[in-house]
């Protein structure tokens, strides 16, 4: 049984949150609090598994109480927070300083029994994840890449739960000019726009959140958008992204399979892929597919991963060519790109 404390400032949040939680056999709700000052003193008592969070409280805000909780009590935190560009950017605030998810408040852009099956999902992750304050960056390691090297080169990853700090680690270990890169990570609509944006403030590509019809090239990461699938496709010698509608892959949209897969089919040997930490099987197929297209595959080990569960199925089902610690993966990546082209021109 996972027992959830939930805390939010709207008292119709709370008794929505409690009641469509409450249906779920593998779940509890300990208690509700309407601000931190009251979290806090319950946490002390009831000693839940879960926290769910929203951001905009009085008294203290819920940025200022993730941070004390994670200094002094680490708990699995799911924010719940308004799709409003302006939460969706502190949401992306709250991720960095140790929360495990985010979802979208009920009646944000979502109706409740969506959002309920989403949070179930993401608490069930939550309670799985290993948390912990985020480690310093390590100096990356990475042989110069020539510019030519990386023109007709493809990265693609995929992640879910702990994948924003993760993604955030390979890329700012990456070195300029790097190969186009393609990037789906698990979150809602409009959030995903939020997350492309800190990225660029922070790594050496341009990040964004892709359009339709983007071309795919040397010093850009194009993120999935939120409740989108994203493919690789060909358009003459180039490579662009299709985004779209469709149903949902492993309970996901955007789905890291139908990204892989479609880099499987356009991009085969030319193509470097890296599965991330993350809650289910998602991506796993994919990878099968790419390694068996001659794509280098690189997932990430367990010891480093919040949850295993998507690099663990993909190492099962025989689609890692690699396994390596996060904190390796990005200069490994590079240098899959530079082998791969010095193989070709040998």
């Amino acid at each position: 049984m996972i027992r959830v404390l939930v805390v939010d400032d709207s008292a119709l949040v709370r008794k929505v949150l409690s009641d469509e939680l409450s249906r779920f056999d593998d779940i509890e709700v300990v208690g509700t609090a309407p601000d931190p000052y009251v979290a806090r003193e319950k946490l002390l008592t009831l000693n839940p598994d879960v926290i769910t969070l929203d951001i905009e409280m009085p008294r203290m805000d819920g940025l200022s109480f993730l941070a004390k909780l994670m200094e002094h009590r680490p708990t699995p935190v799911v924010i719940v927070s308004s799709v409003a560009q302006e939460h969706s950017a502190t949401a992306m605030r709250a991720l960095a300083l140790g929360a495990v998810e985010v979802v979208s408040k009920p009646g944000s852009a979502y109706s409740v029994p969506e959002v309920a099956t989403t949070l179930v999902r993401a608490i069930r992750a939550a309670a799985a994840a290993k948390v912990r304050p985020p480690a310093p960056l390590m100096a990356p390691v990475v042989r110069p890449v020539p510019f030519e090297t990386t023109t007709n080169r493809i990265v693609a990853i995929g992640a879910s739960t702990g994948g924003t700090i993760a993604i955030e680690r390979v890329l700012r270990a990456m070195a300029a000019p790097s190969p186009g890169i393609v990037i789906v990570q698990h979150m809602p609509r409009h959030f995903t726009k939020a997350f492309a944006d800190r990225l660029n403030t922070l790594c050496p590509m341009e990040v964004r959140e892709a359009q339709d019809g983007d071309a795919v090239m040397p010093g850009v990461a194009l993120i999935a958008p939120g409740d989108r699938h994203m493919l690789l496709q060909r358009d003459g010698a180039r490579y662009v992204v299709s985004v779209k509608d469709g149903p949902r892959v492993h309970h996901q949209r955007p789905a890291v399979d139908v990204l892989f897969h479609s880099v499987a089919r356009c991009a085969g040997r030319h193509a470097v892929g890296a599965l991330l930490t993350g809650m289910g099987i998602d991506g796993a197929k994919g990878m099968v597919a790419m390694r068996e297209s001659g794509a280098h595959t690189i997932a990430q080990d367990e010891a480093s991963c919040v949850v295993f569960g998507m690099p663990s199925e993909a190492i099962r089902v025989g689609g890692a060519s690699e396994v390596l610690p996060l904190d390796a993966i990005g200069s490994a990546l590079m240098e899959a790109c530079w082998r791969r082209r010095t193989l070709a021109t040998s």
